[in-house]
């Protein structure tokens, strides 16, 4: 009877060690790796790393968080890795430029991903684009950018500093020229800063605000132009894009070229990722948009957020993706195969 008893129990221990097991949270005592595609300096690596100091704690399990960063092409190389490299179990999640879900719609070179097959979890903000120039350039109007030439700076084909001025020179026929090659946003601020470049395009305030502030206390920068619906505050003497307007069709392709800001900093999960760990990822975002802490940390660093929620993200991708066929032809046209 005893050894029965001593077998009964150990059956016991054993079980319970089993359902212990499958019990326990997935994410318990895994790490979660943020892909960027930008480099480890501006405004994607700042969020990112507040976002890995504070998600953690609003996933069953407590998952460790670290960022990586997988610059190039625009944001293409990032996205394209998590596309078809990056593990689809829930542990791999990226931060990606703003007009990379679009990509596709322009039948850009190098896209290797559909982006309706994303689960895309969120947004981190919402932001205006806008051109600026450096204090010393000749360039400082709407109407110069029009009647002068002029150089911006682009980390790579598809990121709005390379689109932006492709919408604008071929819509309003301004003459800026492109010149690429740059890691991240931030060496085409020292480029500006050097007298390399004239200036740069895309939706940058908020990361001006928090690193370069004394840019705009100090007014070292122009800006000749918004991409938005509405003039700024801050800049009220600049127009926005929308007032040179002139017929219906322009103001479509705008209105699809200008929802990659609807969207800033969009969050995603590659393709296959099981359909509780991506609700746990979402819930989780949308939590730590809402901690006091996370909160603070963002105020304390100059940041901004107006998060967007996954589901709302996507009904705004899947209406992107079904706009008339000449709207978008119109639109691809206009980007030249970006």
């Amino acid at each position: 009877m005893l050894r029965a008893g001593l077998l009964v129990g150990v059956l016991l221990t054993a079980w319970s060690g089993v359902s212990s097991a499958q019990d326990a949270p997935f994410y318990k005592g895994k790490t979660i790796r943020i892909v960027i595609s930008t480099g480890v300096a501006g405004g994607y690596a700042e969020y990112a790393r507040v976002i890995a100091e504070h998600m953690g704690r609003h996933i069953a399990g407590a998952p460790a968080f670290i960022v990586q960063s997988m610059p190039g092409a625009g944001g293409l190389t990032a996205t394209n890795y998590l596309y078809t490299q990056a593990p689809q179990d829930g542990t791999t999640i990226g931060i990606v430029h703003s007009t990379v879900p679009l990509a596709p719609l322009w039948g850009g070179k190098g896209v290797r991903f559909e982006t309706l097959k994303f689960n895309w979890l969120g947004a981190l903000d919402r932001a205006d684009g806008m051109c600026i120039t450096w204090r010393s350039s000749p360039v400082r109007t709407w109407d110069d950018l029009l009647k002068k030439e002029s150089t911006v700076g682009s980390s790579g084909v598809g990121s709005q500093m390379d689109t932006y001025p492709a919408m604008l020179n071929k819509l309003f026929g301004t003459r800026m020229r492109v010149i690429g090659g740059y890691k991240s946003g931030t060496d085409i601020y020292l480029a500006m800063e050097r007298g390399e470049l004239d200036g740069r395009c895309g939706g940058q305030l908020t990361v001006i605000k928090a690193t370069r502030p004394d840019w705009l206390t100090e007014r070292k920068i122009h800006v000749p132009i918004l991409i938005a619906e509405k003039r700024s505050p801050l800049f009220p003497d600049t127009p926005t894009v929308l007032e040179f307007v002139r017929d219906e069709a322009t103001r479509r392709q705008l209105e699809l070229l200008m929802v990659s800001q609807t969207m800033d900093r969009p969050v995603l999960a590659p393709p296959g990722v099981p359909a509780e760990r991506v609700k746990a990822l979402r819930d989780a975002l949308a939590a730590v948009m809402r901690d006091d802490a996370f909160r603070a940390e963002v105020e304390r660093r100059n940041l901004h957020v107006d998060p967007v929620g996954g589901g709302d993200m996507t009904r705004m991708l899947q209406r992107a993706f079904a706009a008339p066929a000449e709207v978008i032809a119109a639109a691809r046209e206009t980007m030249g195969g970006r």
